[in-house]
């Protein structure tokens, strides 16, 4: 059987009713058609997976349509799991086309993407076997690669939170590849053929050897955003617009990024967040869960400075600075005078702070208008309240 070309937009809406109201259809919360890179050497091995649109708790009936064109096409649609990932072929593509028969003409620019993609699809003279679809029908861990992708599409171009998306055993499920421009390599591949290529002059030049691509291999970032150098910025990153990563010592890990203008000079780790108009300097690092934060993920405040080779391994609230070279950890001894102590409850005023001249830096995670600076003549770490404004040129933002 095949879908009747649908001729009105009520025609569709019936449709899309009657493929939801199935015995045992669930509604997915994210999915997408992808064109996957396959092993060299094991052709059954997904490498990479390009999705040219990713859905995220939107676009319900563009599922069902899909849904539908799969059992139409006589490719089953599991249900009873976290995720179905299936090959599509030209009796699917075939099939949506004719559901969104309505849209067809109207489906450029930003208007109906879904259909975009198959019409794109349908210009193809084969697709073969190396475009999939997948469904997540809940945030569990993935189980394929395709899901992976999907997942740090997802944080990559801000459809999902930072930290609020399930990567339990992402890194277990990718393969590390060898990565020449966007097209990865099986490294049994390059073994098995290094003298060969080595001699004919076909070795490739390698880029990076990783199982994530690079942000910018698979997302386009905002007018305002800069990246200066490509190795910088990890896919699975989340980059507002107006961020700006500079060469050298800067890194974005996956599921870490910022949320507003911010300057990068320094690595924001696995799970850590930066707040808007805030500036992470030269060298500085803010630790990821795994970096000695105990498993508390870090989240730093709006207009936060940290200084050259400064380490923040606690969460800040807004106008904070850590002064450059200083480490701040949980359990690092911070003094504190009286007076500034009071001015600082003053401007936390939730704060539970007892009267005390030695604190663990944890006590104060979350606050805002700290200064933490080294006293040069004692060596002793201090806190007081911050008097300085941190603001971005806003020329370069």
């Amino acid at each position: 059987m095949a879908i009747e070309t649908v001729q009105t937009t009520d025609a569709f809406k019936a449709l899309v009713t009657e493929v939801t109201s199935q015995a045992g259809y669930k509604e997915p919360m994210a999915f997408g058609i992808a064109r996957v890179d396959r092993g060299q050497k094991n052709a059954e091995k997904i490498l990479q997976a390009n999705f040219g649109l990713i859905n995220w708790k939107e676009n319900f009936g563009s599922a069902a349509v899909f849904i539908k064109a799969l059992q139409e096409a006589k490719i089953d649609v599991d249900f009873s799991g976290s995720e179905c990932v299936a090959t599509i072929n030209e009796n699917f593509v075939n099939n949506a086309m004719a559901a969104f028969a309505p849209y067809l003409a109207e489906a450029t620019g930003d208007a109906h993407k879904n259909v975009q993609v198959i019409k794109t699809l349908a210009n193809m003279e084969d697709i073969g076997k190396n475009f999939r679809i997948v469904f997540l029908f809940e945030d569990a861990n993935a189980e394929s690669v395709e899901a992976v992708y999907l997942k740090l599409y997802a944080l990559s171009q801000s459809k999902a939170e930072l930290r609020k998306v399930n990567l339990n055993g992402a890194f277990g499920i990718l393969s590390n590849v060898a990565w020449v421009g966007n097209t990865p390599y099986e490294l049994d591949y390059l073994r098995d053929n290094e003298i060969e290529m080595k001699l004919n002059g076909t070795y490739p030049t390698v880029d990076s050897v990783d199982k994530f691509p690079r942000f910018l291999q698979h997302v386009i970032p905002a007018d305002n955003t800069r990246i200066l150098e490509a190795s910088k910025v990890r896919m699975g990153a989340q980059l507002a617009a107006g961020t700006t990563v500079m060469p050298g010592a800067s890194y974005i890990n996956f599921n870490a990024g910022t949320l507003g203008p911010v300057m990068v000079e320094g690595r924001i780790s696995s799970s850590a967040i930066v707040g808007s108009g805030s500036d992470v300097g030269g060298g500085a690092s803010i630790l990821g869960v795994l970096s000695g934060t105990d498993g508390n993920p870090i989240s730093i405040g709006e207009n936060t400075l940290l200084g050259a080779n400064s380490t923040c391994g606690i969460p800040l609230g807004d106008a904070c600075i850590i002064d450059g070279g200083v480490a701040i950890f949980a359990g690092t001894k911070v003094k504190v005078a009286p007076e500034e102590l009071a001015k600082i409850k003053e401007a936390n005023p939730d704060a539970q702070l007892d009267d005390k001249t030695t604190f663990r830096a944890d006590e104060f995670q979350g606050l805002n208008g700290l200064h933490f600076r080294q006293n040069s003549t004692t060596g002793e770490i201090v806190v007081r309240r911050s008097t300085r404004e941190v603001k971005l040129n806003a020329d370069l933002h």
